[in-house]
């Protein structure tokens, strides 16, 4: 595979502390959310994960619309993403995608699926994270 783009992050203490991008346009303070006993005051991991795989997916619909020759200017989209307790003391993760397109359903559904396969964030947790798509409302798994 061809690099395209490079980027890197790094964080000082954990969850309770700073996390800054390598060129500074993105600087955060962390806290634990108070559902785990932090002072929620500021964002946390599962926050920004959400962010970056909402902007992510939600142009991997607008890559495989341009690609379709579809007139597609924006497609919302919302990723709820999980903190899960294994049995085992770890953690994992569990993301719902769902995604609102003014367009017909059977066609929004075509192209969401198209999108799932193509995203980075999709592709970076396949096998790995269970991934819920819904589109206008209609679940796709």
């Amino acid at each position: 595979m061809k690099t395209v783009y490079t980027t890197s992050a790094k964080a000082l203490a954990g969850r309770n502390g700073q996390v800054a991008t390598d060129d500074g346009l993105l600087s955060v303070s962390l806290s634990y959310p108070k559902a785990l006993g932090g002072t929620g005051e500021a964002t946390n991991p599962e926050q920004l994960f959400a962010a970056g795989y909402s902007a992510c997916f939600s142009n991997a619909v607008l890559h495989i619309a341009r690609l379709q020759k579809l007139a597609l200017k924006e497609a919302p989209t919302t990723a709820q993403v999980q903190l899960l307790a294994k049995e085992d003391g770890g953690f994992a993760l569990a993301v719902d995608l769902e995604v609102e397109l003014a367009m017909e359903n059977e066609a929004a559904i075509a192209l969401v699926k198209a999108a799932h396969l193509v995203c980075p964030y999709s592709n970076a947790v396949s096998g790995n994270v269970a991934v819920g798509l819904k589109v206008n409302g209609i679940s796709l798994n």
